[in-house]
This record gives C-alpha cells, sequence and structure tokens, in this order.
C-alpha cells in the first residue's frame, strides 16, 4: 500500500485528508510542521509527502529543499491558497512534483496523488533495471565521443537520468548533441524507436501545435498519445506562443500517458521569464533538470576522437574508412578552430574531405580554408590528463618545430618542450 506524509498546520486539514484518501488505497501519517515531517521521513521514508505551503516554523518550501536534500527522489506535492499560487509554481524550481491549489476537488487530488505513485514507481523501476545492467545506457559511449572533462561530465549526467523519468532541458548551441542524448535518454528506457516523438517548436504552427500536442479538450492529442511510453521530444520549445505555453501547462499537468518528456532549446529561457515572455510554470515544469550541452570550441582535447569516428563513417571508393588518417598539423587546425556549427560542421567537414580524397592521409592543406586561416588556439587546459602529449605534438608540428612558438601558444615553459 503507497504511503503517504500529509503536513499541514491545521489538524482539521488532516481529518479531512484522510477522509477522502484512505478509501483510495493509501496509507495516510500526519505532521503539523515542517520540522516534524523531516523527522518522520528520516525515520520512515514515505513514497509521497503532501505538504501545505504555509506553515511555522518550517514553510512547505523550506522543507522540499530540505527533503531534496536528504533524499533527491523525494516526491513531493505542495497545497497552496489561491493568494500564494506564484510561490507554489516557485516550488517546481525546487523539484516539487505538482502543486494543488486549495480549495480543491477530491477527484483533483486523487488524480494528482495517483500520477505522483506511477511517476515513483517509474523511478524505483528504472534504478533497478539500471542496477541489474551494471552499465551506462545502450549506445552511450559510442555516440557521445571523446574524453575531455565536459563531456565526462555530461556522460555522468545522462547515466543519472536514464534512471528517472523527470523532465529534461537540454540547454546549449545548435548542433552541440541535444538530439543524440534525447535519443539515448529514449533508448535507456527501452522504448520502440515508433514512440519516440519529435516535434520542432520554431516550425508547427499553432493550429498543428492545437490538434497534435493539446487535443480537442486540452487533455492531450495524438503526438501526446503516440509517445505513450516513450519520449516526447520538443526542440527550440521557445518558439511557441504564449498562448500555447500556458495550455501546454494544463496538458503535462493532466496527462496521463506515462512518456518522459525532453525539451530543447538555444535561448535563456530563465532571462525570458523574468522578462515576461516565456511562461514562468511551463519553465519550472521543465526544467528540474536542466543539461549544459558544451559547445564543441570547449571541449577541443575531444577533437581528434571525433575526426577519427566521423571519418570512419564516411564513404571513399578508393579506401577502407577506417584506414583514413588525418595527420597531427591537420588536426591541431581542427582543434584550433572555434566550430559555430559545433559537432555538425565538424561532422559535415570530416565526411566532405574523407568521402573525396584521392589519399589515405590528410593534411592540413586539404582542410576548407576557414579553417587553416585560424589564428588561435585552445589552452592546453582543455585537453585531458594523458593527452597533453599528443596535443604538443600537434602544435609543435603545426609551427614546423619551433618550441619557442608552441610555448607561446600552449602557455607553457619552453623546458616543458624539451
Amino acid at each position: 500500500m503507497p504511503s503517504v506524509l500529509i503536513v499541514d498546520d491545521l489538524v482539521s486539514i488532516h481529518e479531512m485528508l484522510e477522509a477522502v484518501i484512505s478509501p483510495t488505497g493509501f496509507a495516510t501519517a500526519f505532521a503539523t510542521d515542517g520540522e516534524k515531517a523531516l523527522i518522520k521521513y528520516k525515520a520512515d521514508k514515505f513514497d509521497l509527502v503532501l505538504a501545505d505551503i504555509d506553515m511555522k516554523p518550517m514553510d512547505g518550501i523550506t522543507l522540499l529543499k530540505q527533503l531534496k536534500i536528504y533524499d533527491p527522489n523525494a516526491v513531493v506535492i505542495i497545497m497552496t491558497a489561491y493568494a500564494s499560487t506564484e510561490s507554489a509554481v516557485q516550488a517546481l524550481k525546487f523539484g516539487a512534483f505538482d502543486y494543488l491549489q486549495k480549495p480543491f476537488r477530491v477527484d483533483e487530488l486523487i488524480a494528482t496523488l495517483r500520477r505522483a505513485i506511477e511517476f515513483k514507481k517509474f523511478q524505483a523501476e528504472r534504478a533497478a533495471a539500471m542496477s541489474a545492467s551494471g552499465g551506462p545506457p545502450p549506445d552511450l559511449e559510442s555516440r557521445l565521443v571523446g574524453k575531455s572533462p565536459r563531456l565526462q561530465k555530461l556522460v555522468s549526467q545522462v547515466k543519472k537520468l536514464a534512471t528517472v523519468r523527470t523532465p529534461v532541458l537540454l540547454i546549449g548551441e545548435s548542433g552541440t548533441g541535444k538530439t543524440t542524448v534525447a535519443e539515448v535518454l529514449h533508448a535507456a528506457n527501452g522504448a520502440t524507436e515508433a514512440s519516440f516523438v519529435r516535434i520542432d517548436c520554431s516550425l508547427s504552427s499553432e493550429v498543428s501545435f492545437r490538434e497534435g500536442l493539446l487535443g480537442q479538450n486540452g487533455d492531450g492529442g495524438n503526438w501526446v498519445k503516440q509517445a505513450k511510453g516513450g519520449t516526447l521530444f520538443l526542440q527550440h520549445l521557445e518558439g511557441l506562443t504564449p498562448s500555447v505555453q500556458k495550455e501546454l501547462v494544463s496538458v503535462l499537468r493532466n496527462a496521463s500517458y506515462g512518456f518522459r518528456l525532453v525539451c530543447t532549446t538555444n535561448a535563456d529561457l530563465e532571462a525570458l521569464v523574468d522578462e515576461g515572455k516565456f511562461h514562468d510554470e511551463l519553465f519550472y515544469r521543465v526544467a528540474s533538470l536542466p543539461v549544459q550541452m558544451p559547445p564543441l570550441r570547449e571541449r577541443a582535447g575531444d577533437i581528434p576522437d571525433l575526426v577519427r569516428h566521423f571519418a570512419a563513417h564516411a564513404t571513399n571508393p578508393l579506401f577502407d574508412a577506417n584506414l583514413i588518417e588525418f595527420t597531427a598539423d591537420a588536426l591541431a587546425m581542427m582543434a584550433s578552430y572555434h566550430w559555430p556549427g559545433n559537432l555538425i560542421e565538424l561532422g559535415q567537414v570530416v565526411s566532405k574531405i574523407a568521402a573525396t580524397s584521392d589519399t589515405r592521409v590528410i593534411t592540413s592543406q586539404q582542410l576548407p580554408l576557414r579553417l587553416r586561416e585560424v589564428k588561435s588556439w585552445p589552452p592546453l587546459g582543455d585537453y585531458l590528463a594523458g593527452q597533453e602529449k599528443q596535443y604538443i605534438e600537434m602544435v609543435l608540428h603545426a609551427c614546423r618545430g619551433d618550441k619557442l612558438a608552441a610555448a607561446k601558444i600552449l602557455g607553457v615553459d619552453l623546458a616543458k618542450l624539451g
């Protein structure tokens, strides 16, 4: 029997909630303030916490924060009076599962509790599956290529995200791999390819959204239903009109289709919220797990691995793609370029050269002119320990053996170059 800890400073609220919740199959326990609730939760971890926002000495928001510190997987629903709805929306920012506005209907309360317990069950199943498999999500290492600190941080985040179904917001420039991460998370759930529903918010019309996303009665259209058991992938979330943003909040609150929501943006959505240009509740619902995608220029140490990866997938009529090599000076030039198109641009450059070259070894002279004109270099510190030697050799080669010039580029003492 799922358990729910009810936290409210009014005993009459306890009695009322027990009367409506207990018959639906939930075991109930009570606390009259946040401090007592925290003690009870630590003594006997509950499946759900239903807490009022306005309590003393510890209010509901503070309790939420403390619970999340103690147990990041705690599922908390905030109750709020109409006048403090703004504070309840802020609670979503700190990881609340949802909020209920007093006075709420009994059916709304029970529906929210059932959605929350389904979410709790999914989290437990994913954690158990990941523990049993003893490894990362399928295709993770082969699709997120590189060993730089920035990429390893991303890989670590993706591994953790694969165990939960909380909405994920991928933030970053175009071409940084947001779609790849969404596909990896989708595959980690063991979902079918058909249930990966990809929608570009910047291209779809408002009419399309109302039909596909919102549905006839605002309870979810065909896109939402197709994503059942899989992933609803909304790209360029900042492209939604204000009216659709508002209605999407209603869909996310009421949807019982059991999908993972993954959104992407190139914009600073939090700044848009502050400017009143993006719906605050929608932001907090999708941004509880934000992931910053590093641009390629901040993970220059991954360039050699990425070049080999893209070259190996090219098709050259004269050579086996696995035998194609890029020289050290070519790799050095590529590492020094700022790559505004990120992984997409790098992949296009490498694939085109590898597919059309009439020589197996690719030199810097075969690179596009925009790469050969670059005069700046990434710092040596961007390279992972153990790769410094490789990068130094690339720069030395590009400098035609001039150690003084190489030392200035690398920002190291001449003695370090031997």
